[in-house]
């Protein structure tokens, strides 16, 4: 039997002893991710060395040691030992060239958070209690965890909008491998559609940021204006937490049908972080959201059995012929139609670079090369970058 570690995810509405446990170890959980990370930048920077996590848990040892850090040792120490491998898991992604450099954390950006492991909880009975606490987290089991499941971490989370959640992390035996499809599509991603796919479908990108900019702003004004701890405060916040949250409902359901229909799902690896640095369009690009979407259809491709093929970011997608493999010398973002010059097809801009992409990861499946690996692969390695011309070789099979 398959067993998957999956994470449920739940409101939670703790006590006001609770909260303010739990915003003092966000706070200390900050600030040893902080102290660390300019720990280990100062060690490479000044004497070439290169700390792992064992040096700065011995350093985060002799710290809570020092009479003027006493107030790192009134929270939970595994919190603080968890933001230390959470450095270290960011510098393994930029050793490996996967991400950029880690940045410290800021009170006023992202969401906080705090992991605990097993044996900084205690579960008993369907309760959970976390270190220091003398009563449980009142938790909205809005659906069951598998039967006798136990959860290994669970992680405290707190977002803008003020609304606490707990994500428990659980062996989980009942995801099954979805029955083999015959489809198989690839995804262009852009902004004026949100995706096109091979077959020549658009999804319409609702643009939340843009639309709801004026609204979200009325309603964040209102949230700062009522008091604390009032009703209204509490409507103004979760009607800020709605507006927030449409985006992630879209892309759940996107991917999901995208993984129930195909066998095999085929993307471009984009650059969204260079990509975000056009003044222009950064805005735009992030209200897209590509990444997140990329990252459901990997963890849920792994679960249902598909198989997710990721091309190199290299690929011509836009301005090569997918009838002939032609390719244009350029072709300005704001040409939506083209005409090939060598065969007369003509081609919508996106359909055209959806196809491609389907074509360029058919000869990826075929011969084993031009794909990045799933980030959750164990050991995998990114592939040398490809030269257009063996992908292009792959699209007269169109």
């Amino acid at each position: 039997m398959r067993v998957l570690r999956r994470a449920f995810r739940y409101r939670v509405h703790p006590t006001p002893q609770q909260a303010d446990l739990l915003h003092r170890t966000f706070g200390c959980v900050r600030y040893v991710y902080n102290w660390a990370l300019a720990l280990r930048t100062e060690a490479y920077v000044q004497r070439g060395e290169r700390l792992c996590y064992a040096a700065t848990d011995r350093a985060l040892t002799a710290l809570k040691a020092d009479p003027e850090h006493a107030w790192l040792r009134e929270v939970s120490s595994v919190p603080l030992q968890q933001a230390l491998r959470h450095l270290q898991d960011a510098f393994a992604a930029f050793w490996d060239k996967r991400a950029g450099y880690p940045r410290f954390k800021s009170k006023k950006r992202g969401k906080a958070s705090a992991t605990f492991t097993r044996s900084a909880f205690r579960w008993r009975d369907g309760q959970l209690w976390l270190a220091k606490c003398s009563e449980p987290l009142a938790i909205v089991w809005s659906r069951p965890l598998p039967a006798g499941a136990e959860p290994s971490t669970v992680t405290v989370t707190r977002d803008r909008a003020g609304r606490w959640f707990v994500s428990i992390l659980v062996d989980d035996p009942t995801i099954r491998p979805l029955p083999e499809a015959a489809g198989e599509v690839g995804v262009d991603a852009g902004l004026t559609s949100l995706v096109t796919l091979s077959t020549g479908e658009k999804i319409t990108n609702p643009r939340h940021e843009r639309r709801d900019r004026a609204r979200l702003a009325r309603a964040q004004r209102a949230l700062a204006r009522k008091e604390k701890g009032s009703k209204n405060r509490e409507k103004a916040r979760l009607k800020v937490a709605r507006i927030a949250d449409r985006r992630r409902d879209l892309l759940h359901q996107l991917s999901t049908r995208l993984v129930r229909e195909n066998q095999t799902v085929v993307l471009e690896d984009l650059g969204v972080r260079t990509m975000v640095k056009n003044r222009r369009l950064a805005r735009a690009i992030s209200d897209a959201a590509w990444a997140e979407l990329r990252a459901m259809l990997e963890y849920k491709c792994r679960w249902y059995g598909r198989r997710l093929v990721v091309v190199d970011r290299w690929l011509p997608s836009s301005k090569m012929c997918s009838a002939c493999g032609h390719v244009l010398d350029s072709l300005p973002l704001h040409v939506r139609a083209w005409a090939c010059p060598a065969c007369r097809a003509t081609h919508d801009r996106d359909v055209n670079a959806a196809r491609n992409i389907l074509a360029a990861g058919r000869a990826v499946t075929a011969w084993g090369d031009g794909v990045r690996p799933h980030r959750g692969t164990p050991g995998g390695r990114p592939s040398v970058k490809q030269e257009t011309q063996p992908v292009r070789a792959g699209i007269p099979g169109l």
